[in-house]
C-alpha cells in the first residue's frame, strides 16, 4: 500500500513538474495556494538560477587570467549592481503593476502598463551607457583598483556598462512575463542567454582575452532579449503588445515612476553597500578582492534560486489584490516564505561543509585567495535562513506596490548600521576581510526580522496602483 501511495505522489510531483515547465498563463487567484506557488516557483527558480550561471561562467573563465582579471570582474560588477537595481526596481514595477491589472481581468492594461515601463528602461540604459564610454577607468579606480587593474579591465567595464541595455530589458520583460504568471517564458529567455554565453565566452577570451567575456556576456543576454521581444509582439499569452501601447500614457507613466523610483532606490541602497564591502575589501589587496568575488559569485549562484521563489510572493499578492483577495494573498506569502526558509537551510550546510569544493572549482591556485574565498562562503551561508525568509518579504512588498517600505528598511540597515559596522570591525578592530563577511550577516538578519514585523502589520494590503 505504501508502495503504491509513493509511486502516485512521484507521478503527481512530475506532472506537476512538467505542467510548471509547459503552461504558459494560469489564473492564480483561485485553487489551491500550494500548487500556485509550485506553478510560479518552479520556472522562476531556473530563470534564476540561469541568472547565476551567467556569473559562475564569466569567474571560471576569467579567473583563468590571473588575479587581476577576476578582481576587474568582481569591482566592474559592483558597480553594476546600480545598473541591475535600477532594471530590478523598473521589473517590480512592471510585475506589480501587470499583475494587478491581470487580476483585475485588464490584460490591454497590462500589455499596456509593461510597454510604458519599456520606454522607461530605454531612456535609463542611454544614460548609464553614456557613462561607460566615457568614465570606465576613473569607475574603476574609483572602486579601488590599483593601476594594472585599471589598464587591464577598463575595455570589460566599458562594454559591460556600454551595452547595459540588455541587462535593463532582460529583467524588466522577465518582469512583465511574472506579472502575467507566464513564468515559463521568462525562464525559457534566460536559458538561451545563458547557452550562447557558454559557448562564447571561452570562444571570445581566447580570442580577445579579458574584454571576450563582456562581449560573451552582453551578446548572451542580447539574443535572450531577441527571444523575449518576439514573445511579446507573437506570443500566444495574456500579455501581447503592440506598437499604439508604446504611445507615452503619462498617468500610467508616473504610477511606474511612484513604484520604480523607490524600487530602485531600494536595492540601489543594498547594492551601494555591497560595493562598499568590496571597497573596503579592497585595501587589503587584489588577492583579497579576487577571494572576495569568487564567493560572492557562487554566493549569488544559490541566492538567485532563492530569489526566484520569492518572486513567486510578487506575482500571488499583485494578482490576488487586483482581485479583492488580501487574505489569499498573505497566505501566499507566508507558504512562500516557509518553502524558501527550508532550502536556504540546506544551502548554508552545502556552504558550511563544502566550502574549499566549491572554490577549489574556479581557483585552486592561489592560497590567499582561496583562503579568504573559504571564510566569506562560511561566515556569510549562516544567516542564509534569515536570507531567504526576508527576500519573499520584500518581494511581497513590491508585488503590492508598496516599494517605499523595504526602502526605508534597506536604508537604515545597509547604510546607517552596515557600512559602518563593517568599517569598524575590518578596519579598526583589524579583522580584515572577516569583519566584511561578518557585517553582512548581521544585517542581513536584522533586515529580515524588520521586514516579518512591518508585512504582519498589513498595511500592504491598501496600497493602491
Amino acid at each position: 500500500m505504501t508502495t503504491t501511495n509513493n509511486t502516485t505522489i512521484k507521478k503527481g510531483f512530475v506532472a506537476y513538474f512538467k505542467e510548471a515547465l509547459q503552461s504558459e498563463h494560469q489564473d492564480f487567484t483561485q485553487g489551491s495556494i500550494r500548487k500556485a506557488v509550485f506553478m510560479l516557483a518552479v520556472p522562476m527558480i531556473l530563470e534564476m538560477c540561469m541568472e547565476s550561471v551567467f556569473a559562475i561562467v564569466d569567474i571560471f573563465f576569467v579567473g583563468k587570467l590571473g588575479p587581476g582579471a577576476a578582481a576587474t570582474v568582481g569591482l566592474t560588477e559592483s558597480f553594476l549592481m546600480i545598473v541591475y537595481s535600477v532594471a530590478i526596481g523598473l521589473s517590480m514595477a512592471a510585475t506589480a503593476m501587470v499583475a494587478r491589472r491581470v487580476g483585475e481581468k485588464n490584460p490591454d492594461g497590462a500589455a499596456k502598463a509593461g510597454a510604458q515601463s519599456a520606454l522607461l528602461a530605454f531612456v535609463l540604459s542611454v544614460i548609464i551607457s553614456l557613462i561607460g564610454i566615457f568614465f570606465a577607468e576613473k569607475i574603476l579606480t574609483l572602486m579601488g583598483a590599483n593601476a594594472q587593474v585599471v589598464s587591464m579591465g577598463h575595455r570589460y567595464t566599458r562594454i559591460m556598462l556600454t551595452g547595459n541595455i540588455v541587462i535593463m530589458l532582460l529583467f524588466l520583460i522577465n518582469g512583465i512575463f511574472r506579472g502575467a504568471g507566464d513564468a515559463t517564458i521568462a525562464m525559457r529567455s534566460l536559458w538561451l542567454a545563458n547557452i550562447c554565453n557558454i559557448i562564447l565566452c571561452p570562444l571570445l577570451i581566447h580570442f580577445f582575452g579579458l574584454p571576450g567575456a563582456a562581449m560573451a556576456t552582453t551578446t548572451g543576454r542580447g539574443i535572450g532579449v531577441c527571444y523575449q521581444v518576439y514573445r511579446l509582439f507573437k506570443g500566444k499569452g495574456i500579455i501581447k503588445i503592440h506598437i499604439h501601447h508604446f504611445i507615452p500614457d503619462w498617468s500610467i507613466i508616473r504610477s511606474l515612476m511612484n513604484i520604480a523610483v523607490t524600487a530602485t532606490l531600494q536595492f540601489l541602497v543594498a547594492s551601494a553597500s555591497w560595493m562598499v564591502m568590496a571597497r573596503i575589501t579592497a585595501d587589503f589587496g587584489s588577492e583579497a578582492v579576487a577571494g572576495y568575488t569568487i564567493a560572492f559569485r557562487w554566493i549569488v549562484f544559490f541566492l538567485m534560486p532563492a530569489w526566484g521563489l520569492s518572486n513567486a510572493a510578487a506575482t500571488l499578492v499583485g494578482q490576488n489584490l487586483g482581485a479583492q483577495q488580501p487574505g489569499r494573498a498573505e497566505e501566499s506569502v507566508w507558504k512562500t516564505a516557509r518553502y524558501n526558509a527550508l532550502f536556504m537551510t540546506f544551502v548554508s550546510l552545502l556552504f558550511i561543509v563544502g566550502a574549499e569544493f566549491f572554490v577549489g572549482l574556479i581557483n585552486h591556485t592561489n592560497p590567499e585567495v582561496i583562503k579568504t574565498a573559504v571564510t566569506a562562503l562560511r561566515i556569510i551561508s549562516l544567516g542564509y535562513i534569515f536570507y531567504g525568509v526576508g527576500m519573499v518579504m520584500i518581494n511581497a512588498f513590491n508585488g503590492a506596490g508598496d516599494s517605499r517600505t523595504p526602502t526605508w528598511i534597506n536604508l537604515f540597515w545597509f547604510w546607517i548600521f552596515q557600512i559602518p559596522f563593517a568599517y569598524l570591525l575590518a578596519i579598526n578592530l583589524q579583522m580584515g576581510p572577516k569583519g566584511v563577511f561578518i557585517a553582512i550577516v548581521v544585517t542581513e538578519t536584522c533586515v529580515t526580522i524588520t521586514s516579518v514585523l512591518l508585512f504582519r502589520r498589513g498595511k500592504w494590503k491598501t496600497v493602491k496602483i
